[in-house]
């Protein structure tokens, strides 16, 4: 199955040097052994929240699979390494995700509606969602229909220059007046 997994810089999760291509261990217990990965990439962002000091991989898990229900995280025996993401890459499938996934329970990680971008992003789902973050912050946008079907996604960074700080933005990547309250 196709997952993701968060680590600390060089392949590393909780001390254990990980390779590319295949893992093998012995035991997957979600709670507490085998190696974890998530079906959401927006849930690595629960245990690797720090955009510039993770690496967020694309992988695959086989073997023994364990999921604990708490989000998508699953712990398997077989964890192959596929593929480094670069930050947009990352956001993309996560939005990808919500489009596969609309009846899903969401991701902590995305706000209904309004969102103002906190530790360098901004994933914002609805029928009409708005964003806004700093110099360097990414915002990706999914809107709805009015079943809850993702049907138009956005993923942008605040540039300075097409998209500038501090100023609301809408799935079109236009600027938007949005009240404060």
């Amino acid at each position: 199955m196709i997952a993701y997994k968060g680590f600390e810089p060089g392949l590393v999760c909780r001390n254990y040097q990980f390779q590319m291509g295949l893992n093998v261990t012995e035991k997957a217990n979600c709670r507490q052994n085998g190696f974890h990965c998530a079906e959401d990439p927006l849930d690595c962002l629960n245990y690797y929240g720090d955009l510039e000091n993770s690496e967020y991989w694309l992988v695959d898990a086989s073997g023994d699979v364990n999921e604990d229900g708490d989000d998508s995280k699953i712990s398997c025996t077989e964890l192959t390494i596929i593929k480094q993401l670069t930050k947009m890459e990352f956001f993309i499938h996560a939005l990808a995700f919500m489009v596969d996934h609309p009846k899903r329970e969401w991701s902590s990680r995305v706000v209904k509606d309004k969102a103002n971008a906190y530790r360098g992003y901004a994933v914002v789902r609805g029928r009409d969602p708005v964003a806004c973050g700093n110099l360097g912050d990414i915002l990706a946008f999914a809107k709805e229909d009015a079943h809850g079907n993702v049907i138009q996604i956005a993923l942008t960074t605040v540039d300075g220059d097409k998209i500038k700080p501090d100023v609301w933005y809408g799935v079109e990547l236009t600027e938007r007046m949005v009240s404060l309250w």
